[in-house]
């Protein structure tokens, strides 16, 4: 039968065993792991030093005591609106191309306001570019157009990036020679009567 003490020394033994087992599994890393060990040590150094702010209540549970993150802190808190994903569909592109029709390329906020609410100025700008087929739209600031007119604009952008060797995901986007933008100058006043000097 086991004393209250036997067991005490039986425990302190484990413990020491255990100590002694983590000592040896340290020793033996790579020099990978090794480097992976160093790099943490530093990571939690510098979270010790610069995560916990004394003036901003807020961090002192961002970290434990030991360096190490608290993921619990970076979670959303209970009860947190989950935002609704919004997809893109042809409503909202046949709404886009209304907008440009009604306001013109540049104006979308008031395309956000009048016709797609949910959706941020920035967004739509991002989507006019993949509609139009140009990644800068400067050269289409308050330009209006219909469905018909934005597909032929695409068609012609796709027609020049292909030409050039400058069409990427999708869209026409300008040359370190500026190529491109000459030739977009010349077909734009060749398509009002000017006369334009290509060199």
């Amino acid at each position: 039968m086991m004393t209250a003490t036997d067991e005490d020394v039986d425990m302190k033994d484990v413990d020491i065993k255990l100590e002694s087992n983590q000592e040896t599994e340290q020793k033996i890393l790579t020099p990978e792991e090794q480097k992976e060990k160093e790099k943490q040590d530093w990571i939690r150094q510098l979270r010790l030093k610069f995560c916990i702010r004394p003036e901003y209540e807020i961090t002192k549970n961002m970290i434990f005591p030991d360096g190490t993150l608290n993921q619990d802190y970076f979670r959303p808190p209970k009860g947190a609106k989950v935002e609704e994903a919004r997809k893109w569909t042809e409503v909202e592109k046949e709404l886009l191309i209304q907008g440009i029709e009604k306001y013109g390329i540049g104006n979308f906020g008031e395309v956000s306001k009048a016709l797609l609410p949910a959706w941020s100025t920035n967004d739509l700008r991002i989507k006019c570019i993949r509609l139009i087929g140009r990644q800068n739209l400067q050269l289409y600031r308050g330009w209006k157009g219909n469905a018909d007119d934005i597909a032929r604009e695409y068609n012609r952008n796709k027609e020049l990036g292909l030409k050039y060797g400058t069409w990427k995901q999708g869209v026409l986007v300008y040359d370190d020679d500026g190529l491109v933008e000459k030739e977009i100058l010349a077909q734009d006043a060749a398509a009002k009567g000017e006369d334009v000097d290509m060199n």
